[in-house]
C-alpha cells in the first residue's frame, strides 16, 4: 500500500486551502451585518414608498399606506428575512425591529416633504422605539416553536385583529371595509398557521389565541388614545 504522500510543499498547499476557523467566522459575521444594513436600506426606502402610494394604491388598498398594520407588516417581513440567518440573534431582532420602524416613519416624512406635504415624525418615532423591539422579537419568533412561537404570534396577529377591529369601529366610513376586513384575515390566517404548525401543545395554544385577543383589545384602546393626541 503507498504511503501518503507527506512532501511539506503538498502540505503547505493543502493547509493554504482549507479555510481557517477565523475566516469562516468572519465570513458569517459579515453576512449578518450585510442582512442588517439590507433591513435598515429597505425601511427608509419603503417608508418613503409608503408616502407615494397613499396616492397610487386603490381606494380599497389606500390604508395599508396609512396605517400601523401597515408598517408592522413591513417591520415584521424584513426582520423576519434577517432572523433567517443561522447566527442571527433574538436581541439583533429587537434592535432591527426598533430601528426598522423609526426608518420607515423618517422616509415617510421625507417622502412627505417632497411631495410638498408636511409629516411630523415625533409621535410614530416613539412608538417605533416602544413598539418596535416587540415587533422585531415577535417576528423572529415567528421560526421558533412552543411557547416563542405562541408569543410572537400573539404579538403580530393581535396587532392585526385590533386594526381589524378598529377601522371597521372608527373610520370605515371615511376608508372602506375592504382593507380592515383583509388585514383581519390575513391576521387569523397567521394564528391559524401558526398553530396548524408550530404551536403545539395546550399550553402554548392557549397562550397563541388568549394572547391575540388581549393584543387587539390593547391595540384598539392604544389606537383611539394616540388618535386624541394626534
Amino acid at each position: 500500500m503507498p504511503r501518503p504522500d507527506l512532501r511539506p510543499g503538498r502540505a503547505a498547499v493543502d493547509l493554504a486551502a482549507r479555510p481557517t476557523p477565523t475566516t469562516t467566522s468572519g465570513h458569517r459575521t459579515g453576512r449578518t451585518v450585510l442582512r442588517a444594513v439590507v433591513v435598515l436600506v429597505a425601511s427608509l426606502v419603503l417608508g418613503g414608498t409608503t408616502s407615494y402610494a397613499q396616492g397610487l394604491l386603490p381606494d380599497a388598498a389606500a390604508p395599508f399606506a396609512n396605517s400601523a398594520s401597515g408598517w408592522t407588516v413591513l417591520t415584521a417581513l424584513l426582520v423576519a428575512w434577517h432572523a433567517g440567518d443561522p447566527r442571527a440573534r433574538t436581541w439583533h431582532a429587537a434592535v432591527l425591529g426598533a430601528a426598522s420602524f423609526v426608518l420607515l416613519v423618517l422616509g415617510y416624512t421625507v417622502a412627505a416633504d417632497l411631495r410638498g406635504f408636511f409629516y411630523d415624525p415625533v409621535l410614530f418615532g416613539v412608538v417605533g422605539v416602544v413598539v418596535g423591539p416587540f415587533v422585531g422579537v415577535a417576528a423572529a419568533w415567528l421560526r421558533r416553536t412552543g411557547v416563542h412561537a405562541a408569543l410572537g404570534t400573539a404579538l403580530l396577529a393581535g396587532v392585526g385583529l385590533g386594526e381589524c377591529v378598529y377601522g371597521l369601529t372608527t373610520v370605515v366610513e371615511t376608508t372602506g371595509a375592504t382593507y380592515w376586513v383583509a388585514i383581519g384575515v390575513v391576521a387569523l390566517v397567521l394564528l391559524a398557521a401558526m398553530l396548524a404548525r408550530r404551536v403545539r401543545g395546550a399550553v402554548p395554544a392557549t397562550i397563541a389565541v388568549t394572547g391575540t385577543a388581549v393584543v387587539a383589545a390593547a391595540f384598539v384602546l392604544a389606537y383611539r388614545a394616540l388618535g386624541t393626541i394626534g
